[in-house]
Protein backbone atom coordinates (compact mmCIF):
# COMPACT_ATOMS: atom_id res chain seq x y z
CA UNK A 1 0.00 0.00 0.00
CA UNK A 2 1.26 3.45 -0.96
CA UNK A 3 -0.12 6.41 0.98
CA UNK A 4 -0.27 9.85 -0.64
CA UNK A 5 -0.20 12.76 1.80
CA UNK A 6 -2.98 15.22 1.00
CA UNK A 7 -2.05 18.56 2.52
CA UNK A 8 -3.68 20.76 -0.11
CA UNK A 9 -0.86 21.15 -2.62
CA UNK A 10 -0.17 18.71 -5.37
CA UNK A 11 -1.19 16.51 -8.20
CA UNK A 12 -2.83 13.82 -6.09
CA UNK A 13 -5.29 12.52 -8.65
CA UNK A 14 -2.74 11.89 -11.40
CA UNK A 15 -0.41 10.04 -9.01
CA UNK A 16 -3.25 7.95 -7.59
CA UNK A 17 -4.57 7.21 -11.10
CA UNK A 18 -1.16 6.00 -12.22
CA UNK A 19 -0.77 3.77 -9.17
CA UNK A 20 -4.25 2.35 -9.77
CA UNK A 21 -3.31 1.71 -13.41
CA UNK A 22 -0.24 -0.19 -12.17
CA UNK A 23 -2.51 -2.20 -9.82
CA UNK A 24 -0.67 -0.88 -6.78
CA UNK A 25 -2.82 -0.37 -3.69
CA UNK A 26 -3.05 3.34 -2.93
CA UNK A 27 -4.78 5.59 -0.42
CA UNK A 28 -5.00 9.37 -0.33
CA UNK A 29 -4.85 10.36 3.32
CA UNK A 30 -6.27 13.77 4.23
CA UNK A 31 -5.41 13.58 7.91
CA UNK A 32 -2.20 12.22 9.43
CA UNK A 33 -3.96 11.29 12.66
CA UNK A 34 -3.91 7.60 11.78
CA UNK A 35 -0.51 6.92 10.22
CA UNK A 36 0.32 3.77 12.14
CA UNK A 37 1.41 1.03 9.78
CA UNK A 38 2.25 3.27 6.80
CA UNK A 39 5.18 1.72 4.94
CA UNK A 40 5.34 3.89 1.80
CA UNK A 41 4.49 7.59 1.69
CA UNK A 42 4.48 9.95 -1.29
CA UNK A 43 4.74 13.70 -0.70
CA UNK A 44 3.46 15.38 -3.87
CA UNK A 45 3.69 19.04 -4.63
CA UNK A 46 2.95 21.75 -7.15
CA UNK A 47 3.33 25.39 -6.14
CA UNK A 48 5.38 27.57 -3.82
CA UNK A 49 7.72 26.33 -1.08
CA UNK A 50 6.39 28.44 1.82
CA UNK A 51 2.78 27.60 0.93
CA UNK A 52 3.69 23.92 0.98
CA UNK A 53 5.38 24.17 4.37
CA UNK A 54 2.53 26.22 5.84
CA UNK A 55 0.00 23.61 4.71
CA UNK A 56 2.14 20.74 6.01
CA UNK A 57 2.21 22.39 9.43
CA UNK A 58 -1.47 23.40 9.40
CA UNK A 59 -2.68 19.91 8.49
CA UNK A 60 -0.34 18.14 10.93
CA UNK A 61 1.61 16.44 8.17
CA UNK A 62 4.90 18.17 9.05
CA UNK A 63 5.29 16.45 12.42
CA UNK A 64 3.78 13.21 11.10
CA UNK A 65 6.32 13.00 8.27
CA UNK A 66 9.19 13.74 10.63
CA UNK A 67 7.92 11.04 13.02
CA UNK A 68 7.53 8.53 10.18
CA UNK A 69 10.87 9.29 8.55
CA UNK A 70 13.09 6.82 10.48
CA UNK A 71 11.05 3.78 9.42
CA UNK A 72 8.87 4.69 6.42
CA UNK A 73 9.90 4.76 2.76
CA UNK A 74 9.23 8.34 1.67
CA UNK A 75 9.23 9.72 -1.88
CA UNK A 76 8.99 13.48 -2.52
CA UNK A 77 7.92 14.49 -6.02
CA UNK A 78 8.80 17.93 -7.48
CA UNK A 79 7.87 20.46 -4.76
CA UNK A 80 7.58 17.45 -2.43
CA UNK A 81 11.28 16.82 -3.09
CA UNK A 82 12.12 20.42 -2.14
CA UNK A 83 10.06 20.21 1.06
CA UNK A 84 12.30 17.35 2.24
CA UNK A 85 15.31 19.70 2.27
CA UNK A 86 16.43 22.44 4.68
CA UNK A 87 14.82 25.26 2.72
CA UNK A 88 14.51 27.14 -0.55
CA UNK A 89 15.44 30.43 -2.17
CA UNK A 90 11.73 30.62 -3.01
CA UNK A 91 10.70 31.21 0.59
CA UNK A 92 11.78 31.93 4.14
CA UNK A 93 10.44 28.93 6.05
CA UNK A 94 12.48 25.94 7.14
CA UNK A 95 11.93 22.71 5.26
CA UNK A 96 11.44 19.25 6.75
CA UNK A 97 15.21 18.84 7.03
CA UNK A 98 15.23 15.14 6.16
CA UNK A 99 18.07 15.64 3.71
CA UNK A 100 20.89 18.17 3.90
CA UNK A 101 20.16 20.25 0.82
CA UNK A 102 18.80 23.59 -0.39
CA UNK A 103 16.63 24.54 -3.36
CA UNK A 104 17.92 27.24 -5.71
CA UNK A 105 16.35 29.04 -8.66
CA UNK A 106 17.61 28.58 -12.21
CA UNK A 107 19.29 31.66 -13.66
CA UNK A 108 16.70 33.16 -16.03
CA UNK A 109 19.48 35.03 -17.86
CA UNK A 110 20.91 31.73 -19.11
CA UNK A 111 17.96 29.34 -19.49
CA UNK A 112 14.24 29.55 -19.98
CA UNK A 113 12.26 28.97 -16.80
CA UNK A 114 10.38 26.98 -15.88
CA UNK A 115 12.33 23.97 -17.10
CA UNK A 116 9.41 22.17 -18.70
CA UNK A 117 9.19 19.04 -20.80
CA UNK A 118 11.12 15.83 -21.32
CA UNK A 119 14.76 15.53 -20.31
CA UNK A 120 17.32 12.85 -19.60
CA UNK A 121 18.30 11.60 -16.16
CA UNK A 122 21.82 10.23 -15.96
CA UNK A 123 21.63 7.55 -13.26
CA UNK A 124 25.10 6.96 -11.84
CA UNK A 125 24.60 5.00 -8.64
CA UNK A 126 22.98 1.65 -7.96
CA UNK A 127 19.63 2.22 -6.31
CA UNK A 128 16.25 0.55 -5.77
CA UNK A 129 14.24 2.99 -7.93
CA UNK A 130 15.86 3.10 -11.37
CA UNK A 131 17.64 0.26 -13.13
CA UNK A 132 21.13 1.11 -14.31
CA UNK A 133 21.51 -0.10 -17.90
CA UNK A 134 22.41 1.30 -21.31
CA UNK A 135 18.94 2.72 -22.02
CA UNK A 136 18.45 6.48 -21.80
CA UNK A 137 16.04 7.44 -19.01
CA UNK A 138 13.63 10.23 -19.95
CA UNK A 139 11.22 11.91 -17.54
CA UNK A 140 8.83 14.84 -17.59
CA UNK A 141 9.90 18.01 -15.71
CA UNK A 142 8.12 21.22 -14.74
CA UNK A 143 10.04 23.41 -12.27
CA UNK A 144 11.96 26.64 -11.75
CA UNK A 145 13.99 25.54 -8.68
CA UNK A 146 16.46 22.70 -8.25
CA UNK A 147 17.94 20.89 -5.26
CA UNK A 148 21.61 21.25 -4.38
CA UNK A 149 22.87 18.51 -2.07
CA UNK A 150 25.56 19.02 0.55
CA UNK A 151 26.59 15.38 0.13
CA UNK A 152 26.74 14.41 -3.55
CA UNK A 153 27.02 10.74 -2.59
CA UNK A 154 23.25 10.96 -1.99
CA UNK A 155 22.64 11.85 -5.64
CA UNK A 156 21.26 8.95 -7.67
CA UNK A 157 20.91 10.83 -10.93
CA UNK A 158 21.47 14.21 -12.53
CA UNK A 159 19.97 16.19 -15.40
CA UNK A 160 21.50 18.85 -17.62
CA UNK A 161 19.79 22.26 -17.79
CA UNK A 162 21.91 25.40 -17.55
CA UNK A 163 24.23 23.10 -15.62
CA UNK A 164 23.91 19.68 -14.07
CA UNK A 165 21.45 19.45 -11.20
CA UNK A 166 20.29 16.64 -8.93
CA UNK A 167 17.11 15.13 -10.36
CA UNK A 168 16.86 12.15 -8.00
CA UNK A 169 18.34 11.52 -4.55
CA UNK A 170 18.34 8.98 -1.74
CA UNK A 171 19.27 9.16 1.90
CA UNK A 172 18.56 5.73 3.37
CA UNK A 173 14.74 5.37 3.08
CA UNK A 174 14.17 8.98 1.95
CA UNK A 175 13.90 9.59 -1.80
CA UNK A 176 13.22 12.63 -3.94
CA UNK A 177 12.69 13.11 -7.65
CA UNK A 178 12.48 16.47 -9.42
CA UNK A 179 10.52 15.07 -12.35
CA UNK A 180 6.95 13.79 -12.37
CA UNK A 181 6.98 9.98 -12.60
CA UNK A 182 3.19 9.92 -12.95
CA UNK A 183 3.59 11.82 -16.25
CA UNK A 184 6.70 10.01 -17.48
CA UNK A 185 5.15 6.98 -19.19
CA UNK A 186 7.05 3.71 -18.89
CA UNK A 187 10.08 5.19 -17.11
CA UNK A 188 7.86 6.75 -14.47
CA UNK A 189 5.84 3.56 -14.18
CA UNK A 190 9.04 1.61 -13.55
CA UNK A 191 10.09 4.02 -10.80
CA UNK A 192 6.71 3.87 -9.03
CA UNK A 193 6.60 0.08 -9.22
CA UNK A 194 10.13 -0.13 -7.83
CA UNK A 195 9.24 2.26 -5.01
CA UNK A 196 6.24 0.10 -4.10
CA UNK A 197 8.49 -2.97 -4.03
CA UNK A 198 11.03 -1.58 -1.55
Amino acid sequence: MITIANFGVGNLASIANMLNFLEIDVEVLDSPRDVEGITHLIIPGVGAFDTGMELLKKTGWQSAIQDLSPKTNILGICLGMHLLTNGSDEGSLEGLGLIDAWSHKFDADHVRIPHMGWNLVNVHRLNPLVVMDQEEKRYYFSHSYFVKLQDLSEELGATQYQEGFTSIFQRNNIFGCQFHPEKSHRFGMELLKNFAAI
